[in-house]
């Protein structure tokens, strides 16, 4: 039976990984996440592209190829390797999307491909644990590797108040196909970072545990949490 962890405990698993010198990955699963899993497994084809966010991503507005079967068994190695996975509560009310797209399809999808994640958390433990001063108390002096589309805009915002840290590394990052020249940035880059914060939608989950494996380092899918960050900022 997993072992579900609070936000406190999730962090203080972070920075006993960090001073450790420990490999750790912590993955979030969303409604995105559990669309590009439900494709041609507990969904037909044409039920996942009648999604409004199947829709954007045909467009490219998601930075995968879509549809894409790849990406969905990438996915699910993802989960298989990932130390911490975050899952959504029942009848979750912080992201934004219908209620059949959220943990009901998480269980399907899960039980689909047979995924029982050890230990698990809120996937939304990135945007609770940006307010928490325990946050800023576990990475200050640690040194931070940032991955975006505009990873600038996030260290600007890890950099300033109330936060105060040090990003030592950024690697810009917008689709898909640019996954396995990042792994490789960050392999050359492993010995100027302690922890990988990943905000890349779906593509975080597919690189977070890539880079710990690769690097023995701390990778999270942080995802919209800098929204949250903007928000303290001000």
């Amino acid at each position: 039976m997993a072992r579900n962890l609070s936000t406190t405990q999730v962090l203080y698993r972070i920075a006993q990984a960090m001073r450790r010198k420990r490999p750790l990955s912590l993955v979030r699963i969303g409604d995105g996440e559990n669309i590009v899993l439900a494709q041609k497994s507990v969904w037909p084809l044409s039920k996942v592209m009648r999604q409004t966010w199947a829709v954007m991503a045909k467009r490219g507005q998601k930075g995968i190829p879509f549809p894409n079967i790849k990406l969905r068994n990438d996915l699910v190695r993802s989960i298989r390797r990932s130390t911490i996975v975050g899952i959504l509560p029942l009848n979750d009310r912080m992201i934004y999307a219908p209620q059949y797209l959220k943990r009901r399809l998480t269980n399907q999808v899960f039980n689909h491909f047979k995924l029982k994640p050890q230990v698990t958390c809120h996937a939304c433990v990135n945007r609770i644990a940006v307010r928490k001063s325990l946050f800023r108390q576990i990475l200050r002096g640690k040194r931070i590797l940032v991955i975006n589309r505009s990873p600038s805009t996030i260290k600007k915002l890890l950099e300033n108040n109330p936060y105060n840290l040090r990003v030592t590394a950024t690697i810009p990052f917008s689709h898909y196909r640019q996954t396995y020249r990042t792994l490789r940035r960050a392999k050359t880059l492993k010995n100027r970072f302690d922890i990988a914060l990943i905000s890349c939608g779906v593509n975080a989950v597919t690189l977070a545990p890539k880079i710990a494996a690769a690097t023995g380092k701390v990778a999270i899918d942080f995802g919209k949490a800098p929204k949250k960050m903007r928000k303290l900022s001000r």
